[in-house]
């Protein structure tokens, strides 16, 4: 969301600063792992696809104007068993999908578990399983937009500082002024997109409660054996809410060549951590207990090796749903990305809403549903 809000204000013809304390893409917050799930009807909520549609628009003009590979449709499938009520944050997330999906006259099928099992038979499920497909639904490369975006906005005229670290910032009558380990700055108006590090960036007490920060493991399992069974269009992208689990699972169609795995993962909520020390390595137990537990009685096809894995961080908030806010009491600093970890598919167009917010005080999509004081 921050390369995002950097590109879309520089399009505007904005002065802009984008301050990174890493050089992003990276591998420590919340946007790596080679693939991003996008869709349009939106289980978190129908409030969603509004931004969701957006994103799709602007990633498909970046992919022209660029000629980079961005987006991939690969389809996306949901699977739930009644009742309806494991998949992520949301109760209903199978129905708020479907709803969407009519609100929005997205393509889509509602299918049966026969109907599941005769068009993916890569997937193990149970007779009492209904399946949601989306036509359109598939893969953003999250590394690439975001190096796209800041490329796009320093031809624009944006200044990008990377390796350099936030320290503190303040609102006066005139403006914001904002320190960093290497300079301080004055600003009209500031947007916070800093993900994970938001509680050790603002000192909102309140904060404390509201944003909780939880590691997750990405995994990516050998199917070189069966590679055209588990690559697109034979697999789609999938959101499974598993009768065993409350978080379900999700996963990806192998993308990047017989050797590349097909990635897949459940979230955990089990302990917070901090994205300072968090532990970024992923253990041998760790890999064997999700080829036990989720990957080898759902995808007999694929093999107990993992070709890789990686950790990324989510900041969570007790509803699972976004903020992008003005700061309490401001109008001169946005809040914005804490996404709960279903927010990347929704960037483009909150940079857009973002940039829309900091000019003109409104935007062009509805966002009251993000607000702080909901809480």
């Amino acid at each position: 969301m921050g390369s995002s809000s950097v590109y879309q204000l520089a399009l505007r013809g904005i002065k802009t600063l984008g301050i990174d304390q890493f050089s992003p893409p990276h591998t420590l917050g919340s946007t790596h792992g080679d693939t991003r799930i996008t869709r349009k009807g939106i289980g978190e909520g129908v409030q969603y696809t509004p931004l969701s549609l957006r994103s799709y628009q602007i990633i498909e003009a970046i992919e022209k104007d660029t000629k980079a590979d961005l987006l991939q449709i690969t389809g996306g499938l949901i699977i739930c068993s009644a009742p309806d009520s494991r998949a992520r944050h949301t109760q209903a997330f199978f129905q708020n999908t479907v709803d969407a999906a009519k609100k929005y006259n997205i393509k889509h099928d509602i299918l049966s578990a026969q109907d599941v099992q005769k068009k993916f038979p890569q997937f193990n499920i149970s007779n009492d399983e209904v399946g949601y497909y989306e036509y359109d639904a598939g893969i953003m490369r999250p590394e690439r937009i975001v190096e796209r975006q800041l490329a796009l906005a320093r031809n624009l005229g944006a200044d990008i500082h990377t390796n350099e670290k936030l320290i503190d910032f303040s609102e006066t009558a005139g403006g914001v002024t904002v320190k960093t380990d290497k300079n301080t700055y004055q600003c009209q108006n500031l947007v916070l997109s800093v993900g994970p590090w938001l509680v050790k960036t603002v000192s909102e007490k309140t904060f404390d409660a509201i944003f909780k920060i939880y590691r997750q493991v990405l995994y990516w399992f050998d199917v070189s054996a069966a590679y055209q069974d588990f690559s697109p269009p034979a697999f789609p992208i999938f959101i499974w809410e598993l009768k065993s689990d409350q978080n379900g699972m999700y996963g990806f169609p192998a993308v990047d060549g017989p050797d590349g795995g097909f990635k897949i993962a459940f979230e955990q909520y089990d302990k917070t951590c901090d994205p300072d020390t968090v532990n970024r390595e992923v253990s041998k137990d760790e890999i064997e207990s999700m080829f036990k537990n989720y990957v080898a009685s759902n995808f007999p096809k694929a093999n107990s090796t993992c070709v890789k894995s990686a950790t990324c961080l989510y900041t969570v908030t007790p509803d699972g749903a976004f903020v992008i806010d003005w700061m309490p009491g401001s109008k001169r600093v946005v809040l914005c990305s804490p996404c709960s970890g279903h927010g990347f598919k929704h960037s483009p167009a909150i940079g857009e809403c973002i940039a829309d917010l900091v000019t003109t005080g409104e935007s062009r999509i509805d966002l009251s549903s993000f607000k702080l004081d909901r809480f």
